[in-house]
Formats: structure tokens, sequence, C-alpha cells
């Protein structure tokens, strides 16, 4: 059986939340391997709403294993706040697994992350000040906390001690804060044990088991692709792998047991955040797509930045990442407007790029080249099959289909779990 993926197109906030629950009741587990809680997916149910940061959203579906794998750096204390919302409205937590080596994200961590954005000034990047920076700093410094190291009050001390050691030093005499006590942290982490004990396991033996007993995999990627470290719009990028790439590191499995890999594009374009980003809009139409698609960040509560489709940075997503499939989001939103711009390619001081251009100073100077394609007045959420929408939505569905590089397989008509015309089995 299959290992899918499922990955951001964009810059995140795109659906993949949705799009993992779309398939959720096909699949027995759903694995998050980068990121940690600085983003969020909102899923519909009924009538419920459910915004999850931390948790893979395959916790809300009855039946399947929801896994935080290794690469994903974790809040403990968002954790235990997720864990306890949901039960509390009634959805059972306790199939819920975390891999042993996860990285454990501290009060150090969020505390370093916030004073260093402020005395960035205007350089500032964007972060969410969760402390998801600096604690892949420290994985990378091989001075991390991970989840298993709670289990060893010996280890613990020594490693927040020596973290500490450096961390005060900053703290105090570079930003003018007070040190950090090694026996608060100590203390916060150990509480944790009685909470973490039942989930702790290694994932990727796990997982490893699952496809042995012909179980399908769906990994949900945080973040989204030009918000990857490495092929994002450095240095306004996340810390992680959020590109299928990452899928394999992020969780113990081989690449080759992922079979079908699916990205969420949005039937336009939103970022939050600094960054380049061609396409943005700073009139009414900005104003009107940030308002119909209710663009305001699911953790952070920030005003998204919004803009028309961006057929390059598809195309990129799809050479990055290998997407079979993409999967196209709020394609309601655009219901109403007479006409639809759609960049084709850009403008860098006079010279046409059909692709993304390879440094970052012409990219930030990009201006887009514009298509403009006929829009439709009529509501299209009631729309379950592709013959139903408008002639003009469905002009502009296949349009974007060709000139992004894979086939779209489903398009969301509406915030609803139903809300969806599938146009291909996303798993066949």
């Amino acid at each position: 059986m299959p290992a899918v993926l499922i990955t951001g197109a964009q810059w995140g906030d795109e659906g993949k939340g949705r799009a993992t629950d779309l398939l959720g009741s096909r699949v027995d587990y759903v694995v998050k391997f980068n990121g940690g809680n600085n983003a969020g997916h909102t899923v519909v149910v009924g009538d419920e709403k459910y915004a999850l940061h931390l948790l893979p959203s395959g916790i809300l579906t009855p039946g399947v294993v929801p896994v935080i794998a290794n690469g994903v750096v974790v809040d403990i204390e968002v954790l235990k706040g997720e864990l306890d919302a949901l039960s509390s409205r009634g959805v059972d937590v306790s199939r819920l697994k975390v891999s042993a080596n996860a990285h454990v994200i501290t009060q150090y961590h969020r505390t370093l992350d916030k004073v260093t954005e402020r005395f960035l000034g205007k350089r500032q990047i964007g972060t969410t000040g969760r402390g998801i920076g600096p604690a892949y700093a420290d994985k990378i410094n091989r001075v991390g906390i991970r989840i298993q190291d709670i289990f060893d009050e010996g280890i613990l001390r020594q490693k927040v001690e020596a973290a500490l050691t450096q961390k005060n030093q900053m703290l105090v005499k570079m930003y003018n804060r007070r040190a950090i006590e090694a026996d608060e942290v100590v203390e916060e982490l150990l509480s944790y044990r009685e909470l973490l004990e039942p989930m702790v396991c290694d994932t990727g033996l796990l997982l490893h088991n699952a496809l042995e007993e012909d179980k399908t995999i769906l990994f949900e990627a945080g973040q989204a692709t030009m918000l990857d470290i490495d092929h994002g719009t450095y240095p306004f990028v996340t810390s992680s792998n959020a590109t299928a790439g990452g899928a394999s590191t992020g969780s113990g499995l081989p690449p080759h047991a992922i079979t079908r890999i699916i990205s969420v594009v949005k039937a336009y374009a939103t970022r939050v955040g600094s960054g380049p980003f061609p396409t943005e809009l700073f009139d009414e139409s900005g104003d009107y797509l940030r308002n119909q698609g209710f663009e305001f960040g699911t953790t952070t509560g920030r005003p998204r930045r919004c803009g028309w489709y961006d057929a390059p940075i598809a195309r990129y997503s799809a050479r990055i990442n290998g997407v079979t499939d993409f999967v196209l989001t709020k394609l309601d939103v655009l219901s109403g407007l007479k006409k639809i711009p759609v960049c084709v390619a850009y403008d860098v001081n006079g010279v046409r790029h059909d692709e993304m251009p390879v440094n970052q100073t012409d990219f930030h100077h990009a201006k887009p080249i514009y298509e403009e394609f006929d829009g439709w007045d009529e509501d299209i959420s009631d729309c379950r099959e592709f013959a139903d929408l408008p002639e003009n939505a469905q002009a502009y569905i296949r349009a974007l289909e060709a000139m992004s590089g894979a086939r779209i397989s489903a398009v969301g008509v509406g915030p609803e779990r139903e809300q969806v015309v599938e146009l291909h089995d996303l798993l066949g």
C-alpha cells in the first residue's frame, strides 16, 4: 500500500489540513514530519471548526493513528493544550504517537525567538516567535533537548544547564533580559512525563511496520514549498524542509516508500510575514480576497498578504516536489469577479522569466506578467461534479492545470468537508 505526501505549493495556508482530512478516512496513519506549532490547519467537520497547530489533522478521523515524527520540534505545553481542547469536545486523542527523537521547544527557545526578532528591527524575518528557529538551531548545533531526554532526569539536567550557560550570556548581556534558571526549565519538562509516556515510541519503526502490514500512510507537511529552508525564498523561510524530500529525513521512511505526492495550491496566493511576493495586491482587489477568503493566520491571527495565482511558483513546486496531483482550494472565493488575472511569467528589468529567477535579488524585483481570464457570478458551493461548475470556472481550472506542471485532481468550493469537486482519485 502507498505512502502519500501532502505539501503546500505556495507560502502556506493553502488548505493542507483540508486536503489531509479529505483523505483521512481512506488512510491508516497521518504523519507530521516537519515544523512545529508555527503554522495552523483549520478543518471544518459539519458545524464544528477545529484549529490545529501542532497535531496532525488526522487526529480528527476515527481509526487513524496520528504521528508526530522525529523531524518535528515539539512545544509540549502547546501539545497538552491542544489535546485537552480536543478531548473536551469529545475527540479521541489516545491514538497519538510521538517520536522519542523529536526535539523539544523550551521556554528559552521562545524567549530567544522573540527578543532576537525585535532586535533585527527593519530586517525582521516575520517569525511567529514560538521558538521554532532556535530549537532547530540547537538541533543542528547538537545541543538540543529530545523527547526521550525527559525520561532521564540526569541527562536532561546536563543538557539544559549546558544550553543555558551560553544562552543566558546572550539574554543578559546582549538583550538585557533576566537569566533563565535551569531548575525551572527542568521541572517544567519533567512535569510532562506522565502525559508523554503512553505516546512516545520509535515512530520510524512503527511506520515501517505499518507499510509491511499493507497500511496506508499519509504525510502532512507543515509550512510550504516557498518556505522550505533550502528551496524557499531564503532567508524569509521556515527552519525545516517542508518539501517532499523532508518527509524521509523527518520520518525515517525511505524515499521510495512515497508513491504519490499531492501539492495543495490556492486559487489565488497568500503569504504571512516578510519576503518577496510578486503578485501581492495593495488595492481593493487584495482587500476583496482577504475578506472573502477570511485570510487571517490560524496561529497568529495576522492578516495575510494576498495576490493573484502565480503559475511559475506552481511549476517550481511541481518540479521540486515531484508533484503527481494538485488540489486547488478556495475557488469559491473568486466567485463574483469579472476578470481574474493569473501571473504567467515575470519581468525583471525588462527581461522575461518564465520560471523563478535563480537569485533572490531578481525575484525580489520581479514584476508579474498577467493573463486575464473571465470570471463567473454563480455560487459554486453546492457543485460536486466538474460539469456542475460554471463554464468560466471550468476554463479557469483547465488553464491553471495546463500552466502548473501537474494535473488538478480536486477542487475546493467551500470550507466544509464535503464541499469538494473530485476530478481524479487522489489515491488511485
